[in-house]
């Protein structure tokens, strides 16, 4: 019974919520490669032996695969699901006008551009819908307590401050003002603000502070000691829902960025890189908690999909943005040894590094505790 609920519980909403970003992801790619003349042989969501699936009347198979972690999409003329350059074959001109290696490379781009890309504008069409039939939480920039003893009391906060930048980045919410200063513990920041109708620049350092979240996870995180009391919660028309999700789709973005360079300097613990049993355990917590933040997690998980797609490893579509960028300069395609060397190396990172977000995961969920307290 225990496993039952266990796969209803977190199984199953992440296969579901994974399975949409795929769809949305791959989807990208087979819209701008028709848009561009490519015949796609198949569009697969799940890798592996195929489950399912139709032929549509383009010659597409659109099948559904028994390993549902990932999606491809295969174009003709591809040496296999990754993209890789096919073997010289002789192709007909005709074959040639939809065969995806024959394009121009600018077309190439756009359609590996195109995954991601899916990605992000489905995150911000996904808040912008929550915006205008929820709401977004919003709440002034306006300080009004200050806690003793605590980094702003020392830099000279007041109530009645408003906040207008920190570190160079405008503020327009208490919430900006959350963001930024909690991805930024013990480093010195210029915070300006207005008192009274007049400009002041206060120097502070936010406290780093030990944090568990709502899934378990342990963060280092800055606290500046101030409050707002004006929290409300605004639906915006959709002009501005489309502006204010865009905004935090680029937030998002640009935040987890900053996070990832805390981690590669080591300022930020390495063991917060989780896998997918952590997004699965937080895919099940998130459904439990209701559709709000079911639908902000899936928002979050479009864009760190888009993200990590283009991050420059061969295998991964930043990758071939790479090739081709290369080939743009040339004005010649890298040699084919020089590809599969690439994509090889490129392959083995990418596993490492799933490797590695998988032994977080299970240390995170306590599997390596038992584990070893059965050993000893």
């Amino acid at each position: 019974m225990d496993l039952i609920n266990g796969l209803f519980d977190t199984v199953l909403p992440f296969v579901v919520i994974l399975t949409v970003l795929v769809f949305v992801h791959e989807m990208g790619h087979y819209l701008i490669a028709r848009r561009n003349g490519v015949r796609v042989d198949v569009f697969s969501i799940g890798f592996g032996p195929e489950l399912f699936g139709w032929t549509a009347r383009s010659g597409t198979r659109w099948k559904f695969s028994a390993v549902p972690l990932g999606g491809y999409v295969k174009m003709f003329g591809d040496g296999d699901a990754a993209s890789t350059s096919a073997a010289p074959v002789e192709l007909t001109p005709a074959e040639q006008a939809v065969a995806f290696p024959h394009k121009r490379v600018g077309q190439r781009a756009a359609i590996v551009v195109g995954g991601p890309a899916a990605n992000f504008l489905f995150a911000i069409v996904v808040l912008a819908g929550l915006y205008m039939t929820v709401g977004q939480p919003y709440t002034p920039a306006t300080i009004d307590s200050v806690d003793p003893d605590s980094a702003a009391a020392a830099a000279g906060f007041q109530p009645g401050d408003l906040v207008r930048s920190i570190d160079g980045q405008a503020v327009a919410r208490f919430e900006d003002m959350q963001r930024i200063i909690m991805a930024r513990p013990g480093q010195p920041l210029a915070v300006v603000i207005d008192r009274a109708g007049q400009p002041l620049t206060l120097s502070v350092t936010p406290k780093a502070e030990q944090f568990t979240d709502r899934f378990g996870n342990e963060q280092r995180i800055g606290k500046l000691g101030v409050r707002s009391n004006q929290m409300r919660v605004i639906r915006h028309d959709p002009a501005t829902a489309v502006w204010q999700a865009a905004r935090e789709t680029w937030h998002l973005t640009t935040g987890t960025l900053h996070e990832l360079g805390q981690i590669v300097i080591g300022t930020r613990p390495s063991d917060q890189i989780g896998g997918v049993l952590r997004i699965a355990q937080m895919s099940g917590q998130v459904t439990r908690d209701g559709l709000i933040y079911t639908i902000w997690f899936v928002a979050l998980l479009s864009i760190n999909l888009g993200l990590i797609n283009l991050f420059p490893i061969p295998v991964l579509d930043g990758g071939h943005l790479v090739f081709y960028a290369a080939e743009f300069v040339r004005g010649r395609p890298l040699g084919r040894r020089a590809q599969e060397y690439g994509s090889m190396a490129g392959l083995a990172a990418v596993l490492a590094l799933m490797i590695f977000a998988t032994w977080n995961d299970l240390v995170h969920l306590g599997v390596v505790a038992r584990l070893l307290s059965l050993i000893s």
